[in-house]
């Protein structure tokens, strides 16, 4: 006989209790991104780690080069391993006056008639996600003793500073967090009633193009029309990175790129999303991009390749004329399937100097690159997922990709060779890492719940 009604009815009983525990831990001034916090995000961790004890867990807040992990594992041989992640850090509260409470002081406020939110930094990007969590584990334990999972649980200081000390506390510590599944709670839902699960992230390739003629900018009297203007070049290439099909035209950049299933598809065709819809928030009205695919499909399961700034000459006020000597663009990939950003990136420079005159130079500046990761559509910890949720919310989950990228799920398939399950509970108005950060008091209430029943299904 299953216990989780009992677990649920707990869940529900204990919320206040659950409010003023997450509370505690927002009030902790976590900014990871500024050295003036360092001892507030010790704090937080620390604050972790004795909660994570008190539920039985081994716990301990673990150095690295930066902000300190925290981890915790709570194992049962014989048990499936679930490997969960967040993150306790937050985004500087600037610009403070845009506040209309303090930012490290929560409450929960009736945000619009019949719609209470928890408003705080924080609050969903990523302690109360977090804690949504942590609470489903508490009121398993309460009820049951144990969990039905073996559970490891990993919970950085640095995601807002770019995760940039956690890929090396992996390698390094690769054993001691090997699972079965990975759970990253740091997602939203479709809308405010319907759950999603982020099946996949696009990866990404970042690259700067500097192209240089002249050793000096000249007068466009005495040497326009006869010496290179690399202004013009630059914008040609970035120009030809496109047909007239909205296809990448660089050589080989198509492989591994897989076609989505037609039960993908389907359940996307039926969301009904309509360029318009997607588009109208920002102002414009048609989708540009590959011809003939939906919109949908192509902000999450097509790969990508935009200019993201080009410039060089005279850009002040008023006129200055003169042939640049040199001209730069930052150009981003995003990423999908197979796709091999080290590939990519060769084949983007070779082209690109292709198109280099004779009398000119080209200079790269490349950033790391990630991989794109893909739970597989017949993942069996997928499908109990998706049964746990429409359970809970009485609507059938989205299983939908991400466009953007979070590299650390790169590196866990990369060191660890784990899947991950993206589930969220954040919704698209909650001004993450804007002034005045929310999470819906229904989304923390019906996270905890949700994970509940995630916990208990990954446990048969």
């Amino acid at each position: 006989m299953t216990a989780l009604p009992a677990i649920l009815n707990r869940l529900d009983a204990d919320l206040e209790a659950s409010l003023e525990r997450l509370f505690a831990l927002l009030r902790i001034q976590s900014v990871s991104t500024d050295a003036a916090y360092a001892p507030e995000v010790r704090r937080a961790a620390a604050h972790l780690v004795a909660d994570l004890k008190s539920l039985g867990f081994e716990a301990s807040a673990r150095e690295t080069a930066g902000h300190p992990c925290v981890v915790g594992h709570r194992r049962r041989a014989g048990k499936p391993h679930v490997l969960f992640y967040g993150h306790y850090d937050v985004q500087p509260v600037d610009p403070l006056n845009l506040w209309t409470h303090p930012p490290f002081e929560p409450s929960v406020q009736e945000i619009e008639p019949g719609r209470k939110a928890i408003v705080a930094r924080g609050a969903c990007d990523d302690k109360g996600q977090v804690m949504t969590f942590l609470e489903a584990c508490r009121a398993t334990i309460a009820e049951t003793g144990d969990l039905p999972i073996s559970l490891s649980v990993m919970i950085e200081g640095e995601e807002e500073n770019g995760s940039i000390n956690l890929p090396a506390f992996l390698e390094a510590n690769a054993e001691e967090f090997k699972a079965d599944i990975c759970l990253v709670c740091d997602t939203g839902m479709w809308d405010r009633d319907t759950p999603q699960i982020t099946s996949s992230l696009r990866g990404l390739l970042y690259e700067e193009v500097i192209v240089k003629a002249a050793d000096r900018d000249l007068h466009s009297g005495h040497f326009g029309g006869a010496a290179q203007n690399p202004i013009h070049i630059l914008s040609r290439i970035v120009a030809n990175l496109h047909d007239a099909e909205g296809r990448i035209t660089i050589p080989h950049f198509y492989e591994g790129v897989h076609e989505t299933g037609d039960n993908r598809r389907a359940q996307w065709a039926a969301l009904d999303l309509t360029e318009e819809d997607y588009l109208g928030t920002v102002g414009l009205r048609y989708a540009a991009g590959e011809k003939g695919r939906m919109v949908i499909e192509k902000v999450v399961a097509r790969p990508t390749c935009d200019c993201n700034g080009i410039w060089g000459g005279y850009t002040g006020e008023g006129t200055k004329t003169v042939i640049a000597g040199e001209a730069r663009a930052k150009i981003s990939f995003r990423l999908v399937g197979d796709q091999d950003p080290a590939a990519i990136q060769k084949n983007f420079r070779a082209e690109v100097a292709r198109q280099i005159p004779a009398d000119c130079s080209v200079e790269f500046i490349g950033y790391k690159g990630s991989r794109a990761v893909q739970v597989r559509e017949d993942s069996p910890e997928l499908r109990k997922a998706v049964t746990a949720l429409n359970a809970e919310w009485g609507n059938e989950t989205v299983v939908m990709g991400h466009g953007g990228s979070i590299p650390i799920t790169g590196d866990f398939k990369r060191v660890l060779g784990l899947d991950a399950l993206l589930i969220g509970f954040g919704l698209d108005d909650d001004r993450i890492h804007s002034p005045n950060e929310k999470y819906d008091l229904r989304s923390f209430h019906k996270g905890q719940r949700s994970w509940a029943r995630i916990i208990e299904a990954l446990g048969k």
